[in-house]
């Protein structure tokens, strides 16, 4: 990694338990998990149905940033977690130099991904 690199990422550690954002909230950033795990969750009917977890290496929050809707879902860490924060302008940065073609495949997919959280939402509720 670049020297100058280290002075853009953002960490935090998080202690288990902490929710790091909820379903609804508008999204400002998006994670990776450096060390421990986050469990994505939604409350459907008052019950907490757990979609997964991501643990070292993985990315989550992203969708926000890509399509601009609120959160999907709420993130709470396990165990202790270390997370690299990816700001909006990072993310531009990066999808400015995509190609239009990736770009818009990226789109597809959080609007299927959105669509099937919510369906699957939907058939958790209707079981109850």
């Amino acid at each position: 990694m670049a020297q100058g690199a280290d002075k853009v990422l953002e960490r935090k550690v998080f202690q288990p338990g902490e929710v790091i954002f909820r379903e609804g909230d508008e999204g400002h950033r998006a994670f990776v998990v450096q060390t421990g795990s986050v469990e994505i969750f939604k409350v459907v009917d008052g019950k907490k149905m757990i979609l997964g977890t991501v643990g070292p290496g993985g990315i989550f929050g992203e969708m926000a940033l890509i399509d601009d809707n609120p959160r999907m879902a709420s993130a709470m860490t396990t165990d202790v977690s270390t997370l690299i924060y990816v700001s909006r302008a990072m993310l531009d940065q990066k999808l400015a130099k995509a190609d239009p073609f990736i770009k818009g495949l990226l789109n597809i997919f959080a609007r299927n991904l959105r669509s099937i959280a919510n369906q699957r939402a939907e058939q958790e509720a209707a079981k109850n």
